[in-house]
């Protein structure tokens, strides 16, 4: 039995074809046909129905499965713990927020290839819920969302926190010191909506302050929220010190509210049995650069990083 074997029947059934796995392998068709042909006249049983017009296991074939699960797990997790940073090949599905992907996943995206040139990343910028439901799905190895989600099929480490405050353009709210949040719900207010972390954390936070907004539009992307906002349709929560730009050159007002918004923190998302070297060396690593503060940060912090991490070794 061979691991190319178990690799062709694992990923026929998680991907639902021959043509699939053949394509998920770099291979052909015919060689995954062949290999799955191999195992079943090694154990001399039959792991796929052929009646049925979809690949589908046989009761041998699950039980295959699940096996072959294990073992390619174990390979993985052998091959990178006694492997070298700089020679470790796999793929790397990687999903992260909006916020993250205009603030430091640049940063994040050199370090990686720094540490190993040889993982090929593949990253998804997607909704917190969105991001989730892949990740439980398998089609994602880690994700990088607001503390929303807690959920005894994954693990998470805290990876940083997002401080918001209340915008508008300005001449929206046309008061003087500090409003009281319900005075600013009479206003119409511009949110994330449930499939946003970020918008379910301060959706709770509100109904905790007994405030129920009337007039709200739902702006799943950040990007358009925050142009709505510059064009006065409302007032909304956004990322306070990455928006400075926007502050400064007077197209967005900061409105000071009591009580004020807390801070959103962002953790790193695995599922619990997928335990990997690399997984947690890419954690850390978003741990060392997470920094909501700035625009795409990358080529300008390289110096900074390389000195700190000499600091370290010092």
């Amino acid at each position: 039995m061979t691991f190319k074997q178990l690799e062709a029947l694992y990923w026929i059934a998680k991907l639902g074809g021959f043509a699939q796995a053949a394509n998920q392998l770099h291979t052909s068709q015919s060689a995954v046909s062949k290999r799955v042909h191999e195992l079943e006249l090694l154990f001399d049983t039959e792991l796929f129905d052929r009646t049925q017009r979809t690949a589908r296991l046989t009761e041998k074939g699950e039980e295959m499965f699940v096996l072959a699960a294990r073992l390619l797990e174990q390979r993985d997790a052998a091959v990178e713990q006694f492997s070298k940073p700089g020679v470790v090949e796999r793929r790397l599905r990687i999903g992260v927020t909006e916020l993250t992907a205009m603030t430091w996943l640049p940063r994040l995206v050199g370090l990686i290839q720094r540490h190993y040139p040889k993982v090929i990343l593949e990253p998804d910028v997607d909704d917190s819920l969105q991001l989730r439901d892949k990740l439980l799905a398998d089609e994602l190895d880690l994700v990088i969302v607001p503390d929303t989600f807690a959920d005894s099929r994954m693990q998470s480490k805290s990876i940083g926190k997002v401080q918001s405050a209340w915008m508008c353009k300005p001449g929206v709210v046309a008061a003087a010191g500090t409003v009281r949040l319900h005075e600013l719900a009479r206003h119409r207010m511009l949110v994330q909506g449930s499939n946003s972390g970020t918008g379910r954390a301060y959706d709770a936070w509100m109904k905790d302050q007994g405030v129920q907004p009337s007039d709200t539009i739902v702006v799943s992307n950040l990007v358009a929220l925050t142009g709505l906002t510059v064009s006065g349709l409302g007032v909304s929560y956004l990322p306070r010190q990455c928006l400075d730009p926007l502050v400064s050159a007077g197209m967005l007002a900061v409105i000071e509210v009591m009580p004020a918004l807390p801070a959103v923190h962002y953790v790193a998302m695995n599922k619990g049995e997928h335990r990997s070297a690399l997984t947690s060396s890419i954690v850390m690593l978003a741990q060392e650069c997470c920094d909501f503060t700035r625009m795409f940060q990358a080529q300008a912090d390289e110096e900074h990083d390389k000195k700190r991490e000499e600091e370290r070794k010092q």
